[in-house]
């Protein structure tokens, strides 16, 4: 099996959306995030990527399907959850790169396409001079009762990324789990790397 990776900036971002918008909805349903997403909210949520210059999606396709996908942009075009609690913590919010989602299909997982999805994102930040790079994750309390038996925390992985978990640096995003009728907030705990 042979994937292929596609790289897509600014407004040539456009066309993979759909693409992104369907594996969030997908990968996304699954612990820790059980997200019941609609199609609305994702076409508003991810609009602001091909709107953003120095944006990046990464795409990974089996043939022409997409499998996986990861996005980043800077801090400040991302959603007005994403800046403040950078700022807090003393982060200058216009010198942050935010890696958005990064989703894979489980059948692609454990054959190096999350990593590629790191170098892609860090490659575009270091071209773009960001100082820092910074994403945030869901923190579901470790006896969740959805959590399978079998879940393997990623953080080992962003780690071996340079990657530090900082739960001082927490914002709130709010979705309606999977058989909720309402959103909730959920705690997003961040996660940072220093390029310089």
């Amino acid at each position: 099996m042979t994937i292929r990776i596609e790289l897509a900036t600014g407004a040539a971002i456009a066309p993979y959306l759909d693409a992104v918008a369907a594996l969030r909805r997908t990968v996304f349903r699954d612990y820790p995030y059980l997200y019941d997403g609609s199609a609305e909210y994702e076409r508003e949520y991810l609009a602001s990527y091909a709107s953003s210059p120095a944006s990046l999606v990464v795409i990974a396709l089996d043939g022409d399907r997409a499998v996986g996908a990861s996005t980043a942009m800077p801090a400040v075009g991302h959603s007005d959850a994403i800046a403040p609690p950078l700022a807090r913590a003393g982060f200058a919010p216009d010198s942050v790169f935010y890696f958005g989602e990064s989703v894979l299909e489980p059948a692609y997982r454990g054959r190096g396409l999350g990593a590629r999805f790191f170098d892609e994102r860090e490659r575009r930040a270091r071209e773009l001079g960001f100082a820092t790079a910074a994403f945030c994750a869901v923190d579901r309390p470790p006896d969740h009762p959805r959590r399978p038996r079998d879940y393997r925390d990623p953080g080992a992985l962003w780690r071996r990324h340079g990657f530090v978990r900082r739960p001082d640096i927490v914002c709130d995003f709010e979705w309606r789990d999977l058989g909720d009728a309402d959103e909730t907030a959920k705690p997003m705990v961040f996660w940072i790397k220093e390029l310089a």
